[in-house]
């Protein structure tokens, strides 16, 4: 696996995201209250809203637009709402974090 640096823990607010551009397109990076982080594609399926501005919750993430909720574990839609959202692996090195490209281009093809 390709490993990526996409900049540090500290870049991430604390229940915040941020958004990396990649040639496979735009990846939410957020970190939880207890300081777990995850990548998922930053588009949400319902009506495309930037996850990476919704309301990050305990391992989930609210969309901005209409309020869908995501799980940041699975990518998955939380209650009544249907559809996901790709996960990217994510990894942390000394406070440095990595995403895998190769499988995320694997994934788009």
């Amino acid at each position: 696996m390709d490993w990526i640096a996409i900049g540090t823990l500290d870049d991430i607010p604390v229940r915040g995201a941020r958004c990396v551009t990649t040639p496979q397109g735009k990846i939410g990076v957020f970190r939880t209250a207890e300081d777990q982080v995850f990548a998922i594609e930053d588009h949400c399926p319902h009506k495309g809203g930037p996850l990476s501005q919704g309301i990050v919750h305990g391992a989930a993430v609210t969309c901005p637009l209409h309020n869908w909720v995501f799980s940041l574990e699975t990518g998955r839609a939380q209650g009544a709402d249907e559809g996901s959202v790709r996960t990217i692996p994510l990894k942390v090195e000394e406070g440095r974090l990595f995403i895998a490209l190769d499988v995320l281009a694997s994934k788009a093809a």
